[in-house]
């Protein structure tokens, strides 16, 4: 297992860049299919005779573990290098769908939970981060844009996951055994498709910067040429700030995404304009694409705007799309879909631009470690937002409500939770000295290998 060190992966004179952000995309593309989970909801629900907020388990200790492998293993990662990360990644996402799969044909929901949601939430975790810091090192002159290319897949996952599971699932069938197969063939398609991000990841030379490139000081602004170690950044209020940041934009659009499918399919109910299984699913591939979509246009919009800025349109357009679905939603299916994209694509951006935002305030040094940390915040949005709409729309729905006042309130709430965001963003301030790593030669290269 020596390929996996890390001095195997170091990039040989005239290695391209632009191989990193596709060897991520195929780790990141794979662990995203977590965003369709809601196609395999209804299928459990009406097998396993499970609630909408018990169906919705997996998904949310898969998240949660997401933050807490993340925060954990974010050191590891810094330490042992991408491929290890990525084959870590690997190994747990693949075998959770696997142990899910047998909890499926047992009807062991328990196992599904274990399997899917604590195994493939470890995996989740390790993969998300495993290139944050490599692609950031190899491209310190478009942090935004680099990261931004990679995480997209973890948004895009959907868009291919979704058709695939629903088809799969018209095929093998929706009692307990065919959502166990689907489940073991997603367990080894994704082994085969990440393990070429394994094989493919380098991390740059010591001393490498693109041609022609060289750091600039930013005096008076959020972005530095110091850096932060992952234990000071967490006595910052920067760190803080931005937690809460992240974990009202996650919430806010977290609890909407894990309950597309019933969602559109409950505003329409009573309408001319009622959605089918199949539009619900496409429903969910299109929120997939925008998802997508914008962790790359929004993230490189922040390398021109600043991150400051693009957090300001993420968090205040975004509440007031959540307002116009409030309402005029079931007034009109167009106006419903574009106010869901849109927000869907402050959602992924949000995710794309937290690495740089983190670049800026803390330099790269231990920046995948403080990123890792910081995920902590995705990790109570992922229980925060199903649960809230997911308990609001039951408790609704005993009142004897349907369609859209299934909802109301939780949109509501996202509402206030954005505003809050938006409070913590405009806090954001250069971060003191007092926290900075000593300008001394060779310091950070010392203590990355220690």
């Amino acid at each position: 297992m020596t390929f996996l060190d890390r001095s195997r992966t170091v990039a040989p004179p005239g290695w391209s860049r632009w191989l990193v952000p596709p060897a991520a995309l195929s780790v990141h593309l794979s662990i995203g299919q977590a965003y369709a989970w809601s196609v395999f909801k209804p299928a459990l629900e009406s097998s396993l005779d499970l609630s909408g907020t018990a169906s919705a388990l997996p998904f949310q200790l898969g998240i949660v573990m997401l933050g807490l492998s993340a925060a954990f293993g974010g050191t590891l990662v810094e330490r042992n290098g991408p491929r290890w990360a990525m084959f870590v990644s690997l190994i747990c996402f693949s075998s959770g769908f696997l142990i899910a799969a047998l909890g499926a044909a047992t009807r062991q929901y328990w196992l599904v939970v274990f399997g899917y949601g604590f195994i493939g939430g470890i995996g989740l975790g390790i993969g998300y981060i495993s290139p944050v810091s490599t692609l950031i090192k190899w491209f310190p002159d478009r942090p935004g844009m680099a990261t931004g290319i990679a995480i997209m897949g973890f948004g895009g996952g959907a868009l291919i996951a979704s058709p695939w599971s629903t088809q799969m699932l018209d095929s093998f069938g929706t009692d307990h055994t065919g959502i166990a197969s689907a489940f073991f063939v997603h367990g080894l398609a994704y082994a085969a498709f990440m393990s070429l991000g394994v094989l493919l990841v380098r991390v740059p030379p010591d001393g490498w910067k693109p041609d022609g490139w060289e750091p600039k000081e930013h005096s008076g602004t959020l972005i530095t040429t110091a850096h932060v170690s992952a234990d000071n950044a967490l006595r910052t209020p920067q760190f803080w700030c931005l937690w809460v940041v992240l974990c009202m934009n996650v919430t806010a659009g977290i609890g909407i995404l894990e309950k597309a499918a019933p969602m559109i399919t409950d505003f329409f109910t009573d309408t001319p304009a009622a959605v089918t299984a199949s539009a619900a699913a496409g429903f969910v591939a299109l929120l997939s694409l925008a998802n997508m979509t914008g962790r790359i246009l929004w993230s490189s919009t922040s390398d021109l705007i600043g991150r400051k800025n693009i957090y300001r349109v993420y968090l205040g357009v975004g509440a007031l799309m959540y307002l116009a679905i409030v309402q005029l939603g079931n007034d009109s299916k167009p106006l419903f879909v574009v106010c869901a994209l849109v927000i869907l694509s402050f959602y992924g951006g949000g995710f794309a631009t937290i690495p740089a935002y983190l670049k800026d305030l803390f330099g790269t040094y231990q920046v995948g470690a403080i990123h890792g940390r910081l995920l902590t915040a995705w990790s109570t949005a992922g229980v925060l937002g199903p649960l809230i709409v997911n308990w609001v729309a039951d408790a609704q729905e005993s009142a004897g409500r349907t369609g859209p006042s299934l909802y109301t309130a939780s949109l509501y709430i996202m509402i206030g939770l954005l505003a809050v965001g938006f409070v913590a963003n405009e806090l954001v301030r250069p971060v003191d000295a007092r926290f900075h790593e000593p300008r001394k030669e060779g310091t950070v290269h010392e203590q990355q290998q220690a």
